[in-house]
C-alpha cells in the first residue's frame, strides 16, 4: 500500500471555497513481490482520535487505531505486467476515514486487484496530510437534509474522475498504478459513498460497474436509464422490498432505471457499519455496538459478495454466489424487488 497526495488545481474546494484547489488523500492497495520492510499503518494518530471521539468511545488510548496491524507492507515492489490489473475504486461513508475500508480493500489486493481509497477531504471526522495538516468535517455541522448529500454524491463523483485521471494518465502518479489496466475499472462505496457510485457511474464512462454498500441514493442522481452492471449490498433491517421507509424507497426507484445486470443483496443482523471494518474493530476492543452478526464474518461476506461482483464483471469468471442462496452464507439473502421477496 502506499498514500498519495493529490492535488486539482482545475477547481476550489467544494466546501471551503476560500482553498483554491481541491486537495486528496488516497490509499493505493496493490499486489506485491514479496513484503516490504513496514506494515502499513491503519490510521494515523490523530486520524484515529477523531474517529473515536465521533464515536463517543471512551477507556481506550485515543491513538489505538494508529497501532492497529494491517497485512500490507508500504511500498512494496508490484507483482504484475504493466496495465494488467482492473482497479476498483472505494469510496468512505459520510464522516469516515478512507482507512475503515481497509479490510475490503487487503482482501481486493490479494485476488489481483489495484484498489484506490479515496479520502474526500472535509468530508471525514480528520484527514492527516503529508505536510502535518489534519483537516475536519465541515459539512458534519448543521442540518443534513437531502441537499447536503446530492451535493456530496457530485462532489465524490468529481473526486473520483480526477483520481481516475491521475492514475491511468501517461504519468502514473504512484508505485502500483503502473498495474492499472484502464480498460477495467469498477467502484464500491459504502453509505454515502456507495450513493456517490451512482453519480460516479453516470459522469464517467471509465467505470463499468458499480455497488452501492447501505447507502440511500439521492433523489434526481439517476435521471436516466443505467445499463452497466450494479448491485445493492445492504442490511435487510433497512432495504428489504416493500417495507415501505424512505432508505428502501430510494433503492426501488432506482432499481427501475438500471436496466442491465443487477443485485439486490441484504444481510440479516447487519447494522449500517457491518459492512466496514468499524464493528470488528469495536468487538476487539470490547464494544457492543448492537450487530447480531459478528465482525469478522460480516467482513468476510462482504468480502466474498463484493470480490464475487468484481471477478464477474472486471474478469469475466462466472459467479454461481451472485445467482442464488448460498448454503455457505445462510445470513445472505437474494431479492427480487419486483415480487417484493427475498430467499
Amino acid at each position: 500500500m502506499t498514500s498519495l497526495y493529490l492535488k486539482d488545481t482545475s477547481r476550489p474546494d467544494p466546501w471551503v471555497p476560500s482553498v483554491k484547489a481541491r486537495e486528496l488523500m488516497v490509499s493505493l492497495w496493490y499486489p506485491a513481490k514479496s513484503p516490504g520492510r513496514q506494515r502499513a499503518q491503519y490510521l494515523t494518530p490523530k486520524e484515529s482520535e477523531l474517529l473515536l471521539k465521533e464515536g463517543k468511545i471512551t477507556g481506550v488510548p485515543y491513538d489505538v487505531l494508529s497501532k492497529t496491524r494491517t497485512n500490507a507492507f508500504t511500498d512494496a515492489k508490484p507483482a504484475g505486467r504493466k496495465h494488467g490489473q482492473p482497479l476498483v475504486v472505494l469510496s468512505p461513508g459520510f464522516k469516515k476515514a478512507r482507512g475503515t475500508l481497509t479490510g475490503l480493500a487487503e482482501d481486493l489486493a490479494s485476488r489481483g486487484y489495484v484498489v484506490a481509497a479515496i479520502g474526500h477531504t472535509y468530508e471525514n471526522v480528520g484527514q492527516s496530510f503529508p505536510d502535518g495538516r489534519v483537516t475536519t468535517c465541515v459539512p458534519c455541522v448543521g442540518d443534513h437534509d437531502e441537499s447536503l448529500f446530492t451535493k456530496m454524491s457530485k462532489v465524490r463523483a468529481a473526486d473520483v474522475s480526477f483520481v481516475l485521471d491521475q492514475l491511468t494518465g501517461r504519468h502514473p502518479k504512484a508505485k502500483g498504478a503502473s498495474l492499472i489496466d484502464p480498460s477495467r475499472i469498477a467502484m464500491a462505496g459504502h453509505s454515502a459513498g456507495g450513493a456517490g457510485v451512482i453519480a460516479a457511474l453516470l459522469k464517467d464512462s471509465r467505470i463499468r460497474a458499480g455497488i452501492d454498500i447501505d447507502g440511500t441514493t439521492d433523489e434526481g442522481i439517476l435521471d436516466t436509464e443505467l445499463s452497466r452492471p450494479f448491485m445493492f449490498l445492504g442490511k435487510s433491517a433497512t432495504y428489504t422490498p416493500g417495507s415501505g421507509g424512505e432508505a428502501v424507497a430510494s433503492w426501488e426507484r432506482d432499481w427501475k432505471l438500471m436496466t442491465g445486470w443487477k443485485r439486490w443483496i441484504l444481510l440479516t443482523g447487519a447494522i449500517h457499519e457491518s459492512f466496514t471494518d468499524i464493528v470488528m474493530l469495536a468487538e476487539e476492543l470490547g464494544l457492543d455496538v448492537g450487530a447480531d452478526v459478528k465482525g469478522t464474518r460480516s467482513l468476510q461476506i462482504t468480502r466474498g459478495y463484493v470480490g464475487a461482483f468484481f471477478d464477474l464483471h472486471l474478469l469475466k469468471k462466472p459467479q454461481p454466489l451472485l445467482d442464488k442462496p448460498s448454503a455457505t452464507y445462510p445470513e445472505v439473502k437474494l431479492c427480487t424487488p419486483e415480487t417484493n421477496t427475498c430467499k
